[in-house]
């Protein structure tokens, strides 16, 4: 048995609330102890550091199979862990969807190929028809954790009410966009006075609202269990504030764009900050934090979405919707920890403990027995985000040449090293 210390590390596990100085002893891929222990078999230093449990991004989409180019799911894998995330759920918008069980096994076999723990989400409908329901049934069986429409929502309010009664028999988690595919038909900016100036056609933040009261009353009525994929409002959360006050198993989201960014982000038409859901307003952003902060809002998610240059250098209205996250996640929290918006444990916890058990994993804490995916970053390493360094093949970001601050300096998944970074570059 081959031991391994983190020592003197500033241990941060949201599940627990523990946070102190101390050490971390590794051994078979566990950890067996932590805190004021002795130091065994080789070391690695974490003094100034801060050790959490390794990142779980419950949205990654990559473009395999059917379009490797854009992104692998072995690309995507070293940009996790550059970015310190161990475990990520891969979306089922590929080509072909993943909507049946061969397709589950594929994705599963390609995991096993990585260098951390790669998970899938299965296809609710068919081809992503939002009409013919999936074999959920079997694809859980199968080893899918959750399921997914991708990014079109289930719009017919029949079919939503099937799948979460059928899925309840499972209790499989059902994520929904919450989208009034309607009333932002055509949409591709927040509906305000800036994006009417711009010439932008709208999409209004009753098209979420009016959905998560939807499949709120839904799942109340079914049982089933629910998460509202990606708010970015706050009239959203609000909808979900009231849906919580019920007796509902329901959970939402918010990407880490909609929690560092707002509108005026587009500038001069700049389609890498073309996003779906839109960036909205100041307003709306210092909502969502308020919800990271006071628990309404259960998971972030990096919302890894990688374009090809050509699908982003068009017209604005014309551009692809979509950026890169899986590197930047922690650090643009982080950076919003710096600022004093964040609360770091309320953060960390919506990256790991909070979408471990939403998706029933061992992983997501840091405790005796538990696996070995861990985190290293400085807090304090500020930089400059340069795109033509990201690891994805893809390199669509809003951050390029923002400046931030905390960084991941090293990642263990299953007590393995699977990156360190060599210098502040």
């Amino acid at each position: 048995m081959t031991n391994l210390t983190i020592e003197d590390v500033r241990i941060l596990d949201p599940q627990s609330g523990f946070d102190d100085i101390g050490n971390i002893v590794i051994a078979n891929g566990q950890i067996k102890a932590l805190g004021d222990v002795a130091a065994k078999g080789e070391t690695i230093d974490g003094r100034g550091l801060v050790a959490a449990p390794g990142l779980i991004d419950m949205r990654v989409t990559t473009g395999e199979p059917g379009a490797e180019s854009r992104e692998s799911i072995e690309s995507a894998a070293l940009a996790a862990a550059a970015g310190g995330v161990t475990t990520m759920v891969v979306m089922p918008d590929t080509k072909p969807v993943i909507d049946d069980v061969s397709l589950i096994n594929y994705i599963t076999n390609k995991a096993e190929q990585t260098l951390i723990n790669v998970h899938v989400a299965g296809a609710l409908t068919q081809s992503l028809d939002g009409k013919t329901m999936t074999e959920i049934g079997l694809m859980s069986e199968a080893g899918a954790v959750m399921f997914s429409n991708g990014a079109e929502p289930v719009s017919d309010s029949l079919i939503m009410r099937r799948l979460l009664s059928y899925s309840a028999r499972f209790n499989a988690l059902i994520a929904n966009r919450p989208i009034d595919s309607a009333l932002a038909a055509n949409s591709c900016a927040h509906e305000s006075d800036f994006s009417s100036r711009l010439g932008l056609p709208g999409h209004p933040p009753a098209a979420e609202r009016i959905v998560i009261d939807r499949d709120a009353a839904l799942a109340e009525l079914t049982g089933g269990r629910l998460l509202i994929d990606m708010i970015s409002s706050e009239e959203g959360l609000s909808a979900v504030r009231r849906a919580k006050s019920r007796d509902i198993e329901i959970a939402c989201s918010v990407s880490m764009n909609h929690l560092a960014l707002n509108e005026i982000d587009i500038g001069d038409y700049r389609t890498f900050a073309k996003l779906d859901p839109p960036l909205r307003e100041e307003t709306d952003r210092q909502a969502l934090i308020s919800g990271v902060n006071d628990g309404t809002i259960d998971v972030v998610v990096s919302a890894h979405n990688p374009r090809p240059a050509g699908q982003k250098r068009l017209p604005y209205t014309e551009a692809a919707s979509g950026a890169v996250g899986l590197e930047l996640l922690l650090s643009a929290g982080l950076t919003q920890v710096a600022n004093g918006e964040l609360d770091l444990m309320k953060f960390l916890a919506c990256l790991t403990s909070n979408p471990a058990s939403l998706l029933d994993l061992p992983t997501g804490r840091l405790a005796e027995g538990a696996p070995a995916d861990i985190v290293l970053f400085d807090m304090n390493m500020p930089w400059v985000c340069d795109s033509d360094k990201l690891l994805s093949k893809s390199k669509n970001t809003p951050f390029d040449e923002r400046r931030m601050t905390g960084r991941v300096v090293m990642t263990l998944c299953g007590g393995r090293l699977v990156f360190e970074r060599l210098s502040s570059s």
